[in-house]
């Protein structure tokens, strides 16, 4: 048994939650992907998988061979670097996760640096607006929002991303302005879901505290893109992030309410899996990471 292959095709279906999105990324077959990991596990005379009907989850020893898997694989790309004659060469896969707005607007400038830098390795990007650990997410490098929770993972401080209150001025128009904080709540409120969810926008003025104030949602959504349309139309009034609203305020289909408040800004984190060492084409990404979104950030701010 080619082991090393193995255990690759074992780290993508753990890390895909699922045989067929795995076959998919590896370019093979469902079948041929259920094989390799049936005769693994008949190899090491252990259950790695707990199957279902629609989902499967890692058994204890699947998941401690997942994690030595992903330190064997990281350890023998090093190797293989280490005595190359371009030692400087990074290539393979190197899969990143980042927020579905910043995913969008902010992070293709990035991805493009990397390419230009290591056009030999192959970026996997996956969108979505959860926050988790990076083990768990199966990643190399998770870009997230917010504040963090506990978890197995390396911090990395990339700065903040500014959220702006917006509104359309045909709104404005047919609704009267807005002059005080305690005006919100009698406003139709649009936000992703999972954000304001408590009913209470956070504002802060002048470097004061910050106040919690009553807002009334009337539209949620899973992706900003449908919160932005309804605002742009004149739906309602909502909290965007600066990357994604500038243009629009700079042509006017949008207008800032309450300019002398501010929506706390998210911090901004990359991720990676606590281990040691860390893997040379993370360290290498990082790197450029904490060079190009600061440089972003700020083209895309007011």
């Amino acid at each position: 048994m080619d082991l090393l292959s193995a255990m690759r095709v074992y780290i993508r279906v753990v890390e895909r939650g699922s045989i067929s999105r795995a076959a998919r990324d590896l370019n093979m077959g469902q079948s041929s992907v259920s094989e390799r990991i049936d005769r693994l596990e008949k190899y090491l005379g252990t259950q790695l998988l707990l199957r279902s009907a629609r989902v499967f989850s890692c058994t204890e020893e699947g998941k401690t061979f997942y994690e030595h898997s992903k330190q064997i694989l990281d350890a023998s790309e090093e190797a293989i670097i280490s005595v190359t004659h371009d030692n400087k060469l990074i290539k393979g896969t190197l899969r990143i996760a980042a927020p579905h707005c910043f995913g969008e607007i902010v992070l293709p400038e990035a991805l493009m640096a990397i390419r230009s830098i290591y056009p030999q390795l192959h970026l996997d990007v996956v969108l979505n607006d959860k926050i988790v650990d990076p083990v768990t997410e199966g990643v190399d490098i998770s870009l997230r929002l917010g504040q963090l929770n506990e978890g197995m993972f390396i911090a990395y401080k990339l700065g903040h991303v500014n959220r702006v209150l917006v509104a359309a001025p045909n709104y404005l128009k047919k609704h009267g302005p807005i002059n005080t904080p305690f005006d919100l709540a009698a406003h139709p409120f649009i936000r992703v879901k999972g954000i304001f969810g408590s009913e209470q926008l956070p504002l802060q003025k002048d470097g004061q505290s910050i106040e919690a104030i009553p807002i009334n949602t009337i539209v949620t959504t899973s992706h900003w893109r449908p919160m932005y349309q309804l605002l742009v139309d004149g739906e309602g009034i909502g909290v965007l992030q600066e990357p994604a609203s500038i243009k629009a305020l700079e042509r006017g289909k949008l207008v800032e309410l309450l300019p002398q408040y501010s929506v706390p800004s998210f911090e901004l984190n990359a991720l990676i899996r606590a281990q040691r060492p860390i893997p040379k084409k993370v360290r290498a990404i990082i790197d450029i990471l904490k060079q190009e979104i600061p440089r972003t950030l700020n083209s895309k701010s007011r």
